[in-house]
């Protein structure tokens, strides 16, 4: 009797391993898609710039990236400031249509306050944490699209972190390519938002990295409009006028658009500076035209359903809509955590049922 009772439990964890195994599997292309975004500001009177990047975190995620698969840094001290009217809630516009920061209470942070440093900023990059961490990493491979998104205070060739300190485009120069050597990605989209924010990437050249920023040497990047409620400006012009791009364009995962769609979208007209690119792809012949915005801003998660055959005592009502159909991860495991928990009770009560008749 024991031993079929063991040999019944193995059977039921080989089938779990089983099941997580396939519904776990991807494919490469839009399936492996990161975001790592950074407001580099603290302070109320920057409120847009954690705006700017709550507002892109949102994006990413409405797309279709997952909360697994983004860095967010954040100073994370406007939401709940003494001068904030509506306390626990960040807007992006004047009309208070979105709350970024209280819609569906699932923001995640990953770095916040004064863990939002160039020190770590690299060291997600790079993936050179010197001890075991619990901090989010950057799990990326070679098969990996990346998008960059870096807001705040800036000026010729440099980038402030929180007024303490500064990262300049040799920083990011260096750890891209560092990320290419050790095989951390495929493709790059660095996207900044700053004042004299094209002087950040003139000298990359790092391969398969593609950088659009919102202004030129001695230009500064400007704000978009003030919230009178608030009192200070909610939101910059270029993320502004990106972001309604791809709310006005992108309606599912089928949008056709490229990089090239978007440069000419973000007009002097809308911007008030130049923004501008630089490509370093290693097909010399790639420019804005042959890359698609979804390589970036979409992910998509294919699940193979396993057929429902030759599982015997297993193979129940229970397991049945979870072999037979094509489910999300988190309803997967979901089911697998109410079946595994409902197994430990039931063992619980045979336990206590032995004792009972003196076993």
């Amino acid at each position: 009797m024991k031993s079929n009772q063991l040999l019944k439990q193995n059977f039921f964890c080989v089938f779990i391993l089983l099941v997580l195994s396939v519904f776990t599997c991807s494919v490469s292309a839009e399936t492996n898609n990161w975001a790592v975004l950074v407001c580099t500001s603290r302070f109320w009177f920057n409120y847009r710039h954690m705006a700017n990047t709550l507002s892109f975190y949102h994006t990413v995620k409405r797309l279709g990236i997952p909360d697994s698969q983004i860095v967010l840094m954040l100073a994370d001290d406007v939401s709940c400031n003494s001068r904030n009217m509506f306390p626990g809630s960040v807007y992006n516009n004047k009309d208070h249509n979105i709350d970024l920061y209280g819609v569906n209470d699932d923001i995640e942070v990953d770095y916040k306050g004064y863990e939002v440093t160039v020190d770590n900023f690299m060291k997600i990059l790079t993936n050179k944490f010197q001890h075991q961490t619990n901090s989010k990493r950057l799990l990326t491979d070679k098969d990996s699209n990346i998008f960059i998104y870096m807001t705040g205070h800036g000026g010729d060739n440099f980038l402030k972190f929180q007024d303490f300190e500064e990262i300049v485009s040799e920083d990011l120069n260096m750890a891209f390519n560092e990320m290419w050597l050790k095989e951390r990605y495929n493709k790059i989209l660095f996207m900044i938002d700053t004042c004299q924010a094209n002087t950040m990437f003139s000298n990359f050249d790092a391969p398969n990295v593609v950088a659009i920023g919102s202004s030129e040497l001695d230009e500064s990047s400007y704000s978009h409009h003030t919230d009178m409620d608030i009192g200070v400006a909610v939101i910059d012009r270029f993320t502004y006028y990106v972001l309604e791009f791809l709310e006005q364009n992108i309606h599912n995962k089928k949008y056709d658009g490229t990089l090239q769609d978007l440069y000419d979208y973000l007009s002097f007209d809308k911007v008030h500076s130049h923004i501008g690119y630089k490509i370093d792809f290693l097909n010399k012949d790639l420019d804005l035209k042959d890359i698609k915005i979804l390589d970036f801003f979409s992910q998509t998660q294919i699940i193979e359903p396993i057929k429902y055959e030759n599982l015997g005592e297993a193979s129940d009502n229970t397991f049945k809509d979870l072999l037979t159909s094509s489910l999300n991860h988190t309803l997967v495991n979901e089911k697998i955590e109410n079946i595994v928990s409902q197994h430990a009770e039931l063992k619980k009560i045979k336990s206590f049922s032995d004792i009972n008749n003196g076993a």
